[in-house]
């Protein structure tokens, strides 16, 4: 099966073009808020409800700006000549990896403020997280990037316009849909989080939280051994693979003093 490459401009108005990544963009967030509020309201019954969605503001706005501002620095030999770019994300150019961190800290803003326990947002939060990044990814699709290497097989791949490929595969057609891939494995991810979340939520605050980090890491340190376009490298090391193994090692260290707590609190 080979996936032909898309048109990335949905419509227009007023010659201003609306790009299917902004649309894509768009359904993740709501949908990842919709979700969140509806996990969190449901375990967190006696506790103050719809307050993700009061404060979805916050969440987005953090949470775009943290994820571009991530890509940028990954980028500032680019972004240092076209600094009136920096905010033009029609096109593309934002960081998951900064997204988690500016979420991260909405959601810390929004416990301190109304003095509701962190843990318990960040749970519900990072289970929704997965499916957005699942449906989000659908926005590379239509930006024809976040690709892999070619494929052997004439007859399976995504066809990359040549103006997208990058230079040293100009010669090639098909790439793996890297997208596609992490796609999938983001949805089996929310699911698997979805049962660790109404299983073990209550007992176990913040396991849902770092078992989002390890499965997350794992996926994205896989893909990113089949992308060709990381943003950047540390040496032969892509940045988004550091970065990985960093989330890995938190979410170990951290499941393993959820569970230590556990034990101590009911010893």
């Amino acid at each position: 099966m080979i996936i032909p490459a898309p048109e990335d401009i949905a419509f227009s108005i007023f010659n201003i073009p609306i790009y299917w990544y902004g649309i894509i963009l768009a359904i993740a967030i709501l949908i990842s808020i919709l979700t969140a509020n509806k996990l969190y309201s449901f375990v967190n019954t006696p506790q103050r409800k719809d307050i993700i969605i009061e404060y979805a503001p916050l969440i987005i706005i953090l949470g775009i700006l943290s994820a571009r501002f991530y890509f940028c620095c990954l980028n500032p030999e680019y972004y240092f000549q076209h600094p009136f770019e920096i905010l033009d994300i029609r096109e593309g150019g934002l960081s998951i990896h900064g997204g988690i961190i500016g979420g991260i800290i909405a959601v810390f803003i929004i416990a301190k403020r109304n003095k509701i326990p962190f843990i318990s947002l960040i749970d519900a939060v990072a289970c929704a997280t997965s499916l957005g990044q699942a449906i989000g990814r659908w926005g590379n699709y239509f930006n024809s990037e976040a690709y892999g290497m070619p494929t052997i097989s004439q007859t399976w791949g995504l066809f990359i316009p040549q103006a997208k490929r990058i230079h040293e595969y100009a010669n090639y057609e098909l790439f793996h849909p890297t997208f596609l891939y992490e796609s999938v494995l983001d949805f089996t991810a929310f699911t698997i989080l979805c049962f660790i979340y109404f299983k073990f939520s209550k007992k176990y605050r913040g396991l849902t939280l770092y078992s989002y980090l390890i499965i997350y890491a794992l996926i994205r340190y896989f893909i990113e051994r089949i992308r060709i376009d990381s943003a950047l490298n540390i040496g032969s090391l892509p940045i988004a693979e550091l970065v990985s193994l960093i989330l890995l090692t938190v979410g170990i260290i951290g499941i393993a003093c959820v569970l230590k707590n556990y034990r101590k609190n009911n010893a």
